[in-house]
């Protein structure tokens, strides 16, 4: 498996490489609109590095993308179908987090389904600009997920679904002994 996530981890910096380029942006023109610094963004491009769910959210936001807009456009496939074993996995390096793109890469809907399992014990951050232009739902389908917005806690269980509503910081929290796996679906608006 970590063959396949070192594989997407290079065609992922690959792609926000491109991405940059094609904005015509030198590495501190994304920096700055980011807030990650050049030297961090330089490794990710060349592969060398694993970079963080909250660092690609802010490296996706500041390019106008959503993360799994970012995950989605590093796919190779372009079939209508994604098939389980195509779909690539990616690990967050620091939590452990992963996330499994289930949407087709190229379907042109404007849906785009996640698949994401948060270990026991761990928490994500994303911040606001990581959702805008985007309706935002977690469906839960195992463990206990607490999602933290504005200050207001959902405890989430097992067939729980949560309409997130307008971008705000936010923060996802298994506080609990067992791994959590939930579904975000994103469709632009």
């Amino acid at each position: 498996m970590s063959h396949i996530i070192d594989d997407f981890d290079a065609r992922l910096g690959a792609k926000i490489e491109a991405e940059r380029a094609r904005r015509d942006w030198s590495l501190r023109d994304l920096a700055d609109r980011a807030g990650v610094s050049r030297a961090m963004i330089s490794k990710i491009e060349r592969g060398e590095v694993s970079a963080t769910a909250a660092l690609l959210g802010r490296l996706a936001a500041a390019l106008d993308l959503s993360l799994s807009q970012l995950m989605l456009m590093t796919e190779a496939g372009a079939d209508r179908v994604s098939r389980a074993a195509d779909q690539a996995l990616w690990r967050d390096p620091d939590t452990g987090y992963t996330r499994r793109q289930r949407s087709p890469a190229r379907s042109g809907s404007r849906m785009e389904i996640a698949e994401i399992e948060l270990p026991a014990g761990k928490a994500v951050d994303f911040p606001a600009s990581s959702y805008v232009f985007l309706d935002h739902q977690i469906l839960v389908l195992e463990g206990r997920l607490d999602f933290k917005r504005d200050g207001e806690v959902f405890a989430l269980g097992p067939g729980d679904c949560l309409h997130i509503g307008a971008p705000a910081d936010c923060e996802y929290r298994n506080a609990t002994e067992e791994a959590c796996r939930y579904l975000v679906v994103l469709t632009r608006v």
